[in-house]
């Protein structure tokens, strides 16, 4: 029953035995291990201070990628307006090119068939001319083969001659 009601003597002992225990491990163990509770509670801010860096330079590094992506979109949207500028622009000279040659060929084509027309005007001028001369030479060779009649007609030229 001793070990239920421990004797003061034992007391005692565990007293002393549990003091010196301090006093060695305070005088050996204890600054070390504090010393590197210590060192371990400092990594612990360092990397603490350093995820709380790092998290806002990752909030700056977002806001600066969306900046970037906010620039491109908007060189993107400068480039594409650019670009259908100068497709309409490329198109409008088109048409205007196109209107050009189209009157410039249509100004040709009727010049082409004013000049047709005139030389279609000409050779049928031409064609009646010698058409008539024909027929008046053949009428005036029928009427000319007889020697009263030759002296009939000129009688009537000279006739019909006002020589006032």
């Amino acid at each position: 029953m001793e070990l239920v009601n421990p004797g003061i003597g034992l007391i005692f002992w565990m007293v002393v035995i549990f003091g010196l225990l301090l006093l060695v491990l305070g005088k050996y163990a204890w600054k070390p291990i504090m010393k590197s509770l210590h060192e371990r509670e400092e990594s612990i801010d360092k990397a603490l201070k350093s995820a709380d860096k790092a998290r806002e330079e990752m909030k700056s590094l977002q806001a600066d990628n969306e900046k970037l992506r906010q620039e491109a979109r908007e060189e993107r949207d400068k480039i594409l307006k650019q670009a259908r500028d100068k497709q309409n622009e490329i198109i409008e000279q088109a048409r205007e090119e196109a209107n050009q040659e189209r009157q410039r060929i249509i100004d040709s084509a009727r010049k082409e068939i004013s000049n047709e027309k005139q030389a279609a005007a000409r050779e049928l001028r031409e064609t009646v001319a010698d058409i008539s001369l024909k027929i008046a030479e053949k009428i005036t060779r029928q009427e000319l083969e007889d020697e009263k009649k030759q002296h009939k007609l000129v009688k009537e030229y000279f006739d019909e001659i006002d020589f006032r």
